[in-house]
C-alpha cells in the first residue's frame, strides 16, 4: 500500500468512512457499442479527496470465480461540487473526470466495490472480500443470482440493469437512502434526484476529422445553454509529436454573454519535413464551474504530404532487381553441395542459429511491420496483405472495432501452430532487447516477423485460421492475388525455422498440431508469384531485427529442392552478382511484337514471362541465341532468365 494504516485507525475511522463514499450510479451495458458504460461515485460532502481508496471490479462468471479483473487507485481524485466522480471511457458524455478503458465494465453477474486500500492489493484474480470494504454493488443484466459473490461482499441482493427490459438506455441508480436502487434513465455528472449544481456542458465540434497539411479548419464550441456572462477558456492541440510548431491560430476563445457558441480557425502548417501523419487532440483547458466538457480529447488527423515514395513498386505493380539482398557474404555457404534432409537441416542451422538469431516481442512486431510492410507509394502507410491496399500507420487497431484498422496477421495461424503470447510479449522494447532462440523455440513463432503481415482488421477475421487454397482461404474476390507467393514463402520459412511446424498437403481438421495446408497450393502460389522488390526490402528489414533471412526470397529455387521438383538434387549456390554480369544478356527487339530473341547465354536456360502484376504467363527452355514466340497483349512484362550462372530479371515491352 502507498499509505500505511494501523488496525486501530481503521477501526476508529470505520464509522466515518461508511457512507462517505458510495457507488452512486452504474451503467454496465450499452449493447452494440458498449461505449457509454460508466461508474459514478458519490461522497457525502462536495470536493472530497478520494486518496487511499481503490475501485475494484469483480467477475462473477464461472471462469471469473468471483475474483478481481480490474483495480483503479483513486489517489489524487476529488469529487465535484455535487460530490460526484464520473469514471468512463473517452466516449462517455458528459466527459468523465477519470478515464478508464472502453468496454472494461463486464455485464454480470459481477460487482463494483470501493475499498480503503491500494490497487496493488487487488492483482487480477483476487477473491472478493469484505476486508476494508467501503461499499459494493452486485449487479446483473438478466443473469442468475450469484449468492457466493454476494456473500463474499456482505451483500444480500443483486440489481438487474435489465429490470425494465431496456438495459440499452437505463442504468442502476442509488436512491437518497443510500441503500436501495432504482433502474432508470442514465444521469452521469448529475445527482440522481435532480438537485444540486446543474452544469452547462460545452461540446467540441469540427466539420471533419481528417485534414491535410496547409488546410485551415474551424473548431466550434457550443454550450448546452446560453451563458450568463462572458466565458473565456483555452484548449490545446498537443499530442505526441504534434505541437505549437505544427499549426497557427488562436487557442483561447470567449463565448459572449447571452450566446452559446464560438468558432475559431486553425491552420495546419505545410512544412517540408516528413514527420509522418499526426493526430492533434483537442482538449479543454481552464473550464470552470458550471461549465464542463460534454466531449473532450477530440482526435483529428493531420495528413503529412511530405511522405517518401520508394524507388520500387507496390505488390500489385511489382518491380524486380531494384532492391538487392543484404545477405552477408557467405551467408548460405553451409548449404552448398547438399541435398535432401542434409540440405534442410543445414538451412535450419542458418536461420535458427542460437548464437546469432534474435527473437523479438509480439509488441515489437508492430514497429517491425511499420518498416517492413511500408507502402512503397506512401511512407506514412503500411501495405495490407490480402486486400492489396495502403492504410495509414496511425490506423493500427488497439482495441474495440477493427473496421478501417490494420492489425497483425499470423499467416500460419496460432491455433494451428500451437503457439501464443508469452511473458513480456506485450512490451515493445526495441531491437537491442531480445530473446535467445533456437529451432525448438516454437513459442517464438508467435512473433516471427517473416510470417506476420500487416492486414485489414475485418479481412484478418474473415481468414481466421483457415488453410490456404481449395475451398478454404484464397483471398478477397476482385484482388490480384499479389500476396500469394509472399504468404507461401512466409509459412514455408516457418516450416524449416521451427521444429513442430509443417506445411502439408490437404486441409487437416485438427488444430494445435503444427500442421497447415495446402502444400500443393502454396507451391503453386510460390511459382506463379515470384519475390519482387517489395518482398526483398521486407526481408532486408526483418533481418535487421531478427538477424535471420527468409532464404526462399533470396533464393526462390530452394523451395523446389526441399518440397518441389528438385527434391533429392544437390543444391549449388548461385554465383555472386559480379559473376552474373560476365554474361551480357540481351533481349531484342524490345519493344517486341511476336518473337523475343535472347542472346549472351552460351548454355541452355529457362525463361519465364510474368505480367506486371506478377502472374506467370508462359515458360520455356531455350538454348544459346534462341527466340521465344510472344503472343501477348500490349503492355509491360517481366522476363526471368535462369541459367547455371544464376537468375536474371529484365523488363520487356510488347507492342
Amino acid at each position: 500500500m502507498k499509505k500505511i494504516f494501523t488496525l486501530l485507525f481503521i477501526l476508529c475511522s470505520n464509522q466515518l468512512i461508511i457512507g462517505q463514499v458510495v457507488i452512486n450510479e452504474l451503467d454496465c451495458d450499452t449493447p452494440s457499442t458498449d461505449t457509454q458504460e460508466f461508474i459514478e461515485l458519490k461522497t457525502s460532502s462536495p470536493n472530497t479527496s478520494l486518496d487511499n481508496y481503490v475501485l475494484v471490479l469483480f467477475n462473477g462468471s464461472d471462469s471469473g470465480m468471483d475474483s478481481s479483473y480490474y483495480a483503479l487507485d483513486l489517489d489524487g481524485q476529488t469529487t465535484d461540487e455535487n460530490g460526484l466522480l464520473l469514471l468512463g471511457s473517452d466516449t462517455v458524455t458528459p466527459f468523465p473526470q477519470v478515464l478508464i478503458p472502453s468496454n472494461i465494465i463486464q455485464q454480470g453477474t459481477d460487482a463494483v466495490a470501493i475499498y480503503l486500500a491500494d490497487d496493488t492489493d487487488f492483482p487480477s484474480g483476487t477473491l472478493a472480500t469484505t476486508t476494508n470494504l467501503i461499499d459494493a454493488l452486485v449487479y446483473e443484466t438478466g443473469d442468475p443470482e450469484d449468492t457466493v459473490l454476494q456473500g463474499l461482499l456482505g451483500e444480500t441482493f443483486q440489481i438487474d440493469e435489465n429490470l425494465n427490459g431496456n438495459k440499452t438506455t437505463e442504468s442502476i441508480k442509488l436512491n437518497n437512502d443510500n441503500t436501495t436502487y432504482t433502474v432508470g434513465t442514465p444521469s452521469p455528472r448529475a445527482l440522481n434526484d435532480g438537485t444540486g449544481v446543474l452544469f452547462n456542458p460545452i461540446t467540441i465540434s469540427t466539420m471533419q476529422t481528417l485534414y491535410d497539411e496547409g488546410d485551415t479548419f474551424d473548431i466550434t464550441f457550443t454550450a448546452q445553454n446560453n451563458v450568463t456572462a462572458d466565458v473565456t477558456f483555452s484548449f490545446t492541440l498537443d499530442n505526441f509529436g504534434f505541437n505549437a510548431s505544427d499549426f497557427s491560430g488562436n487557442t483561447t476563445v470567449t463565448i459572449p454573454n447571452g450566446q452559446n457558441t464560438i468558432t475559431t480557425s486553425i491552420t495546419l502548417i505545410d512544412d517540408l519535413l516528413d514527420e509522418g501523419d499526426e493526430e492533434p487532440l483537442i482538449k479543454f483547458s481552464g473550464l470552470s464551474s458550471p461549465y464542463i466538457p460534454f466531449n473532450n480529447h477530440v482526435k483529428l488527423r493531420a495528413v503529412d504530404n511530405d511522405f517518401v515514395v520508394a524507388p520500387y513498386g507496390i505488390p500489385t505493380s511489382p518491380t524486380f532487381g531494384v532492391v538487392s539482398s543484404t545477405q552477408p557474404n557467405g551467408y548460405y555457404d553451409p548449404i552448398d553441395g547438399l541435398s535432401g534432409t542434409a540440405l534442410r537441416d543445414a538451412l535450419q542451422d542458418i536461420i535458427a542459429d542460437p548464437n546469432t538469431v534474435r527473437a523479438q516481442t509480439y509488441a515489437d512486431v508492430i514497429d517491425i511491420l511499420k518498416e517492413a510492410d511500408v507502402n512503397p507509394a506512401n511512407s506514412n502507410q503500411v501495405w495490407l496483405v490480402y486486400t492489396e491496399q495502403g492504410r495509414a500507420k496511425l490506423d493500427l487497431q488497439s482495441s474495440g472495432s477493427n473496421v478501417g484498422k490494420w492489425n497483425r496477421e499470423h499467416t500460419f495461424p496460432r491455433s494451428r501452430g500451437g503457439f501464443n503470447d508469452i511473458d513480456d510479449d506485450d512490451i515493445a522494447d526495441g531491437k537491442d532487447f531480445f530473446w535467445a532462440t533456437k529451432a525448438d523455440s516454437l513459442r517464438h513463432a508467435n512473433s516471427d516477423a517473416h510470417a506476420l503481415r500487416a492486414a485489414d482488421g475485418p479481412e484478418n477475421s474473415v481468414r481466421s485460421n483457415q488453410h490456404y487454397g481449395g475451398t478454404e482461404y484464397n483471398g478477397p474476390n476482385g484482388t490480384l492475388g499479389s500476396f500469394k507467393g509472399d504468404v507461401a514463402r512466409g509459412v514455408l520459412f516457418l516450416d524449416v525455422r521451427y521444429n513442430g511446424l509443417e506445411i502439408v498437403n490437404g486441409f487437416p481438421t485438427a488444430t494445435g498440431n503444427g500442421q497447415l495446408g495446402d502444400l500443393a497450393t502454396l507451391l503453386d502460389w510460390h511459382r506463379n508469384d515470384p519475390p519482387d522488390d517489395y518482398e526483398m526490402n521486407r526481408n532486408n528489414v526483418v533481418y535487421t531485427w531478427q538477424f535471420n533471412r527468409n532464404p526462399f526470397i533470396d533464393h526462390p529455387d530452394l523451395v523446389e529442392y526441399i518440397w518441389g521438383n528438385n527434391v533429392g538434387d544437390v543444391w549449388n549456390n548461385p554465383l555472386g552478382m559480379g559473376e552474373f554480369q560476365t554474361e551480357d544478356i540481351k533481349l531484342h527487339p524490345n519493344p517486341v511484337t511476336d518473337k523475343l530473341f535472347v542472346s549472351g547465354i552460351k548454355d541452355a536456360y529457362d525463361i519465364t514471362i510474368f505480367s506486371s502484376e506478377g502472374r506467370k504467363l508462359l515458360t520455356k527452355i531455350l538454348k544459346h541465341n534462341s527466340y521465344l514466340d510472344i503472343d501477348l497483349s500490349s503492355g509491360m512484362y517481366i522476363a526471368r532468365i535462369k541459367s547455371k550462372n544464376g537468375t536474371h530479371i529484365r523488363k520487356i515491352i510488347v507492342k
